[in-house]
């Protein structure tokens, strides 16, 4: 641990330009993996679906489509109004 420290204190003396941006570098890389907004990310593109619904005639036999595009039928995302 010694030896990290003597090393960047004497980095810091000749290139603290250099020390610098390596620092913020390294913490560019580190920050969205510990970034709470990296879970709600992850969380809104698993409820977004890849194909949105074509509006569909029914016609009694399609027990999977919905009547209406506004009912509710697929993921609750009541999570997300509660953020």
């Amino acid at each position: 641990m010694a030896g990290i420290g003597a090393f960047l204190k004497n980095a810091w003396n000749k290139e603290p330009v250099i020390l610098v941006s390596c620092g913020i570098g390294l913490l560019g890389m580190a920050l969205p993996l510990i970034s709470p907004l990296t879970k709600y990310t992850g969380m809104i593109n698993a409820a977004t679906p890849f194909t949105y619904p074509v509006p569909v005639r029914d016609d009694g036999n399609m027990p999977d489509v919905p009547a209406h595009p506004r009912d509710p039928q697929g993921n609750n995302l009541e999570w997300l109004k509660n953020l």
